[in-house]
């Protein structure tokens, strides 16, 4: 986790998808900016051009990618972006806000596609050089509740989003997991609340970062 003083904060929005991050990361990031915080917003991947070519083939590619591929793939951009974007933010004092880290991985490659959960948590750490964010919100939506949100949205899926219900039901029961085993990192909310109650969650909670 980053640290007080003259470091950044950084909060990392999760959940699967339709779950609202976009949604809550730019009120967050408006709110910031209204109490005078400077912001950097981001995601994984795709927040450096690297970043854009890597979510390109793991989201967009019409050939297979291997488990173990994709996890190594989405390692490489995290290492790439930690480096080159989150790490300069937080020590120049900036509260970065970013879609989806480690805990994505974790979720979908380890639960989703079925590999060792522990060693896809390792190799992330790694790639990120041991960092975590201060916060993680995690909006918790049930699967098909999401796919009902998607399909009103999208006229087409990635590789992630048109896999079959099961893979996201394992999906949010790993982020639930993760939740309960680290609750003073994590804060979980259902994101069948209301947009502007669940800011109001995020924004007491971060308030409390900040003080």
């Amino acid at each position: 986790m980053t640290t007080g003083g003259s470091r950044g904060l950084f909060v990392t929005l999760e959940g699967g998808d339709g779950s609202g991050k976009t949604t809550q990361a730019e009120l967050l990031e408006q709110w910031l900016g209204q109490v005078g915080r400077t912001v950097v917003r981001t995601r994984e991947p795709g927040g450096t051009d690297l970043g854009v070519e890597v979510r390109e083939i793991v989201l967009h590619s019409r050939g297979h990618v291997a488990p173990r591929a994709e996890a190594l793939l989405y390692a490489a951009d995290r290492a790439h972006h930690i480096a080159t974007r989150v790490r300069p933010a937080l020590e120049r004092g900036d509260v970065v806000i970013q879609d989806r880290y480690i805990d994505s991985s974790v979720a979908y490659q380890g639960a989703g596609r079925v590999l060792d959960a522990g060693e896809i948590r390792s190799l992330s750490l790694w790639a990120a050089e041991g960092l975590l964010p201060d916060l993680t919100v995690l909006l918790d939506l049930d699967e098909g509740a999401a796919r009902d949100r998607l399909d009103t949205v999208r006229t087409r899926y990635d590789r992630l989003e048109a896999e079959k219900s099961d893979f996201h039901a394992r999906v949010r029961a790993a982020y639930l997991e993760l939740a309960e085993a680290e609750p003073e990192r994590f804060l979980v909310i259902d994101a069948t609340l209301p947009i502007a109650d669940i800011a109001g969650v995020i924004r007491a909670r971060l308030e409390e970062l900040l003080d």
